[in-house]
């Protein structure tokens, strides 16, 4: 079994609505997504001649994911007041909402199902919220 591994990252902010700790109050991060794909073979034609992927089009795949949430409030949908939610649109906040709490383990899952979306042989995502708290989503 080949494995390939790439990564990117962005800086976003979230909280956990309804949570009583620290991370109900609006943070930051720096997420890192960590990538891993695999195959049993590679292939043969001239261009791909050994590989399984070129790491550019890996790469520029996860890239342009992680852009879509550079710099953004990544907030579960309905989870701030509509008068907030407003203010901060009208603001041209850049806002993402998820059908989902936003935690790492979340995200983890949300991140390898729009790369498994693109064709690849998916193995694992690993989202870092922090350079030491990570969360791994598999099938």
């Amino acid at each position: 079994m080949y494995i390939l591994k790439t990564e990117a990252s962005f800086d976003s902010a979230h909280f956990l609505a309804e949570y009583n700790g620290k991370c109900s109050n609006l943070h930051g991060h720096r997420w890192k997504i960590v990538l891993e794909i695999q195959t049993e073979e590679l292939k043969e034609d001239v261009q791909h001649k050994g590989m399984y992927v070129d790491f550019g089009e890996l790469k520029k795949d996860l890239r342009n994911i992680a852009d879509s949430m550079d710099h953004a409030l990544i907030i579960e949908r309905n989870s701030l007041k509509e008068t907030t939610f407003e203010a901060l649109k009208s603001e041209n906040f850049k806002i993402i909402e998820l059908d989902f709490r936003p935690t790492a383990e979340n995200m983890a899952k949300y991140f390898y199902e729009k790369i498994k979306i693109l064709g690849y042989n998916m193995r694992a995502v690993t989202v870092y919220e922090t350079p030491a708290n990570s969360a791994t989503y598999m099938e």
